[in-house]
Parts: C-alpha cells; sequence; structure tokens
C-alpha cells in the first residue's frame, strides 16, 4: 500500500480520472489518504478522515511513507480554526493560505515537521476528539455565513451542504461522514420539530425519497445551511422556506440529534 498527504491549500477530489469528471469533495491542506489505483496522470485515494474513495491528479499527489501515516491516523489531528490563515513552508521560505479545518500534520510548538518537510503555523488550532458545545458549534457555523455554494466544496471559498456540516462538526470534535446521505444514518431521531434544539441536524429529501440536502438548526424554527450561499433560513414541520423566494425550497425527512 502506497501513501500520500496534501501539501497545497485545497486539491479537488473527482468521481473519475479527468479533469471534467465531477468533483465529488476536496482535500485541505494535512489531509492524508492512501492509494487504492494509479491510472494515466491519476491516483485513486481514499481519505482518512472519512474513508471516500475519489480521484486526484498526480501532479498534486505528495507521497509519505507507511511510517508517516501511522503516525498521523495515532496521533489527535490538529486543526485549523480561523477562516483563512498562512501557513510557511520552512523549506522553500514561501508562504500560502490554508482554510478552516486544515489539519496541521504532527504540530508542536508552531511547526508541523515531518519526514523532509517542516511547515510553520502562528494561527488558532484545536485538538480533533475535544468534544464541545452545541453553541460551539452554532458559532463555528457562523464564521462560514456567505460563503459560496459549491457541488464538492469544503472551504469558505466554495462548499456544498454536507461539506459545510462536517467541517462544522469536525472542528466541534464530532466526526461526520463526508454525503448527506451518510450522515443521515447516525444521531438519534426526533420525533416532533418541537423536540429540536441548536446543533441538531435536519435532513431532506426529494420525491423519489432521496437524501439531497442537510443543514445545521439554530433552535427549532431557524436553520444555516449552504443553498446558494451558507445563510440562514426559516424552518418549520414542513422544512425550510426560503427568504429568497418566499417559498419551501427543501422538504423535511427527519432531525438528528448528533451530540
Amino acid at each position: 500500500m502506497q501513501y500520500g498527504i496534501c501539501l497545497l491549500s485545497v486539491i479537488p477530489c473527482r468521481k473519475e480520472a479527468s479533469n471534467t469528471s465531477e468533483m465529488v469533495t476536496q482535500l485541505l491542506f494535512g489531509d492524508h489518504y492512501s492509494i487504492l489505483e494509479t491510472g494515466e496522470g491519476w491516483v485513486k485515494i481514499k481519505i482518512a478522515y472519512d474513508n471516500y474513495e475519489c480521484w486526484i491528479n498526480v501532479k498534486q499527489h505528495t507521497k509519505i511513507t507507511e511510517t508517516t501515516f501511522n503516525q498521523l491516523q495515532k496521533q489527535p489531528s490538529v486543526y485549523s480554526t480561523e477562516l483563512m490563515q498562512v501557513i510557511s513552508n520552512k523549506n522553500t521560505k514561501t508562504n500560502f493560505p490554508i482554510s478552516i479545518g486544515a489539519t496541521l500534520p504532527l504540530l508542536k510548538n508552531k511547526s508541523s515537521n515531518f519526514e523532509s518537510f517542516c511547515f510553520g503555523f502562528e494561527g488558532q488550532t484545536t485538538v480533533a476528539n475535544q468534544k464541545k458545545s452545541a453553541q460551539d458549534i452554532i458559532s463555528t457555523a457562523y464564521l462560514l455565513i456567505n460563503a459560496p455554494y459549491l457541488w464538492g466544496g469544503k472551504n469558505p471559498l466554495g462548499i456544498d451542504c454536507s461539506g459545510f456540516t462536517q467541517i462544522v462538526y469536525k472542528l466541534n470534535g464530532y466526526k461526520l461522514p463526508r454525503d448527506a446521505a451518510q450522515q443521515v444514518e447516525l444521531g438519534t431521531a426526533l420525533s416532533f420539530v418541537e423536540e429540536a434544539e441548536a446543533g441538531d441536524l435536519a435532513f431532506f429529501d426529494n420525491e423519489e425519497g432521496n437524501i439531497v440536502h442537510v443543514g445545521i438548526l439554530l433552535s427549532n424554527e431557524q436553520i444555516i445551511h449552504a443553498s446558494g450561499c451558507v445563510k440562514i433560513d426559516k424552518f418549520d414541520h414542513y422544512g425550510i422556506f426560503s427568504s429568497d423566494t418566499k417559498k419551501y425550497s427543501h422538504t423535511l425527512r427527519v432531525i438528528k440529534k448528533m451530540l
């Protein structure tokens, strides 16, 4: 088995081995992965954090050893909690931006050192698996207000509905899978909207009954979600009432308590 790590601000991950293929997710700086398959100019990977499988361009792939991969798996990850921050490559003496939710591999004393790589980071961080409160989840969600919607996106310059919920929960000590249809399998279902509290996840389906959208409840009357951009809309037992169109935009399927 071979392994790799994302050492760019963000790497697009494709459904198939082509630059024109659908972007299904993104790697953020510090995300590590195993290699499942290689193609002409492409590698198929499994992202360690959520086991998501996708293709990345080999030009954006950085190899790491199995020893480093195992180190990254064992040591609690450290994440950047600032919307955007600068990281410095001490080897090349260059700086570049990383986004909220990026991982600082093996960070110690503001320095991320592994193999031949050395990065400096002065920003604010949090440690994985430090479970925080519902109010902390809401505070994190508010940081991404107005981030534009982008299918497959996971950063403030473009994010989709389940990427938004995954990143927000990740920064507060809770691991969610990548897609809304996977996230809905977790948590405890609530029987009534009136039982919903801040931090709960609401899931929405289409006419075929497929889960197609997810958002974070601010209360049993408001939701923050990525649709056009990350925004706040009214919410009730029917679903989401769009402040833009003055119509229901999403049909409620279930509310899940994750905390």
